[in-house]
């Protein structure tokens, strides 16, 4: 019989009781944030003069890719409006709403909000034109004509010094990325304002890959508490218009069908789904394979599953194979493309950025898409993982232990598998910080883990006050900065 869990944070002492002890816990969720707040202010600030004296970080608005210019556009009272909407009844619709209507609310106000950001930059700068520079994918389309020659050649203009060498983005890609531009001009859907409209409905599902995973593994409580913060993230400002907004719901929808795998019936179908979007994902983007621990997470937590069903893991492996085997065949050479892509990166500003101020000037990146109630939650995900590294929910006992209900009563339980889901997410991050072939423009190459790292407010007390703080964060961002990658 499984015992009753302790709860993730200490119970109040009986001489100052339930208020003092949520008092105490409220000043140490203001102090992570405080600690953010001063993480920011010191990479803005020794950014600014590292930039300014030595002209290495090679962005205008350190630590982001952006310049100073405040400015308003149509998009300001959609935007305004819809923040303060959903601060004042997202979470109590939240709790309310059928499962699917959330869901559906979900996706409809991260459509919403990514889409009223990027219009105060008005259709062209903040839609239309975001794919079309000169660094971007659409600028290669036409030289996709054979699809099957290009696949073959495409390693050959990775280097600078190549022939008609790759845009950056398109060479710091596998071609799957640039793929999926080519073949929505295919059947009919071109230019920049199809491919950005693209970018910003197909990311926004990633909000509900991630709530359909939360339940999945921690319960339906804590996904309900979590969507009002996926839908309003300030990683908003950066999805409209990204391609990573559309490989951040590709790797969250492989995680989302991972832990229906693991916990549902449907586990065949779910795992080898789950196999080829993990498939897709490491052909999008190189950094994103770190999604494998993510992926070893979900199957931690489901390894009760995993035993009983040992045949997932072979439908998981036979899914990630396809689209691997498929661009070999091709003759796209991954393994060759990736060890060429980290010369081009050494020969361009990557070469030039200094590591010493990115590895932890990216992390202050990290804070500004994913907002001060993040950084607290990150604490309270600390916390749980602290209070529960000897309980059955995270290490089990004996053989063919199962993966607890997501209807589990003790609370508890369930906060300590979000917690484990949330900190493999961080974990990928940190790696992907530590590689150092990430250095600048984080804001945007990890809205993938970032969109991981937003569940973790779910453990957070007063939502609407942090909800506020996000949304703030957000119109401030996208009103004072002229954002660009």
């Amino acid at each position: 019989m499984t015992r009753t869990l302790r709860s993730a944070e200490p119970r109040a002492p009986r001489s100052g009781g339930p208020t003092r002890d949520l008092s105490r816990h409220l000043r140490r969720d203001l102090y992570a944030a405080g600690a953010a707040v001063l993480l920011v202010t010191a990479a803005v600030l020794i950014g600014r003069h590292i930039q300014h004296t030595h002209h290495t970080l090679r962005v205008d608005w350190p630590p982001l890719l952006g310049s100073w210019g405040p400015h308003m556009g149509p998009g300001t009272p959609a935007a305004v409006v819809l923040a303060a909407a959903t601060v004042g009844y997202g979470p109590a619709l939240a709790a309310r709403l059928p499962w699917r209507a959330l869901l559906g609310a979900a996706w409809g106000t991260a459509t919403a909000w990514i889409l009223s950001l990027a219009l105060i930059d008005d259709w062209q700068r903040g839609v239309a034109g975001r794919l079309t520079s000169r660094h971007e994918y659409l600028q290669v389309v036409d030289r996709f004509h054979d699809i099957p020659a290009t696949l073959r050649a495409f390693t050959g203009h990775i280097l600078l010094e190549s022939p008609d060498n790759w845009p950056a983005h398109v060479a710091g890609h596998p071609p799957a990325a640039t793929l999926t531009f080519v073949l929505l001009d295919r059947i009919g859907l071109r230019g920049g304002g199809w491919a950005g409209m693209w970018c910003v409905v197909v990311g926004a599902t990633a909000c509900v890959a991630v709530l359909v995973a939360v339940r999945a593994l921690a319960g339906e409580g804590l996904a309900r508490r979590a969507a009002p913060f996926l839908a309003l993230a300030p990683a908003a400002v950066w999805m409209g218009t990204s391609a990573d907004a559309y490989f951040a719901a590709v790797a969250a929808w492989s995680v989302a069908l991972l832990a229906l795998a693991v916990t549902g019936r449907r586990v065949r179908s779910g795992a080898l789904g789950s196999g080829l979007l993990f498939g897709l994902t490491c052909y999008l983007s190189y950094g994103l394979t770190l999604f494998v621990l993510v992926g070893a997470a979900v199957l931690l937590l489901g390894r009760g599953r995993v035993r009983e069903r040992p045949e997932l893991l072979v439908f998981l492996l036979a899914g990630a194979a396809v689209v691997p085997t498929a661009f070999t065949l091709a003759g796209f050479d991954w393994w060759e493309a990736y060890r060429l892509l980290v010369t081009r990166y050494r020969q361009g500003a990557g070469g030039v950025r200094p590591y010493g101020y990115w590895v932890w000037a990216n992390l202050a990146c990290t804070v500004l898409i994913t907002g001060l109630a993040t950084a607290a939650g990150l604490r309270r995900t600390g916390a749980t993982l602290h209070s529960h590294s000897h309980s059955h929910s995270l290490r089990g006992r004996g053989r063919g232990r199962r993966l607890a209900r997501p209807d589990d009563p003790h609370r508890s339980g369930a906060d300590a598998r979000l917690a484990l889901l949330v900190a493999a997410a961080l974990l990928a991050l940190l790696v992907a910080d530590l590689s150092g072939m990430s250095k600048a423009e984080t804001e945007r190459i990890w809205l993938p883990f970032a969109m991981w790292l937003l569940p973790a407010c779910a453990f957070l007390p007063r939502p609407r006050a942090w909800l506020a703080a996000q949304a703030a964060l957000a119109l401030l961002l996208n009103h004072l900065l002229l954002t660009g990658w």
